[in-house]
């Protein structure tokens, strides 16, 4: 992937001209991709009856997803109450990756997700903190003033595991090559990163959004 664009605080204004610009680029006929979005084959059915889902596929040990998750963090709490998001961490088989998703879950688990999340993010990027194992993840949480045993407890629970797997099986399902990736309703994976920059595919989410809204009564589906 190539290097984003510098930062900046998106404002709901900028946002909204990326997204007048990005629905005359997508003003294509059904079942036509533009150079913004690819349709995913086949669709895949989400966790969230009724809602427009969308997923951020990412990890804890990609950089791009570290400059990426300021702004899709901000742009997240704005989202319409029709729209569920919601964060998938991928290995793509490795292990250090693999451990980096049971920690994710692991904190979600016992409710320090929030509180640490740019946290983790700061700790592998800034500070080249190895939390890669079962051992150096205790050790740092330990720093954070976790609960040493609760979150051990979570780390190898049998929910941990099971959400991992589920992760995987989402990653094979939207054909995941590389993060951060956004995809909605099941039907649509942003892409042209290297043209957009990061605010630019949140633009491209928000117009497929609208998009996805607009399709549900008549899929009947979502």
């Amino acid at each position: 992937m190539s290097h984003p664009a510098k930062p900046f605080d998106p404002s709901r204004r900028q946002f909204h001209r990326f997204l007048l610009a990005t629905l005359a680029a997508t003003a294509l006929p059904a079942g036509a991709a533009s150079p913004e979005w690819l349709p995913i084959t086949p669709p895949q059915f989400g966790d969230s009856p009724g809602k427009i889902e969308v997923l951020e596929f990412f990890s804890w040990g990609c950089s791009h997803c570290r400059e990426f998750n300021p702004l899709v963090t901000r742009w997240e709490h704005a989202l319409a109450k029709d729209v569920v998001f919601k964060r998938v961490p991928v290995s793509f088989g490795r292990a250090a990756w693999g451990n980096l998703a049971r920690l994710f879950y692991a904190l979600e688990g016992i409710g320090e997700l929030a509180r640490l999340d740019e946290a983790v993010f700061a700790a592998i990027h800034d500070q080249r903190a190895n939390l890669y194992t079962e051992a150096a993840a205790l050790a740092w949480v330990r720093q954070q003033g976790v609960d040493e045993r609760r979150f051990s407890d979570a780390f190898k629970s049998f929910s941990t595991e099971t959400r991992v797997a589920r992760a995987e099986q989402l990653s094979r399902a939207y054909k995941v090559d590389s993060v951060p990736l956004l995809t909605v309703a099941g039907r649509y994976r942003v892409v042209g990163q290297a043209g957009r920059g990061h605010a630019g595919l949140l633009a491209v989410a928000d117009a497929l959004i609208e998009r996805a809204r607009k399709e549900r009564p008549q899929s009947g589906r979502r």
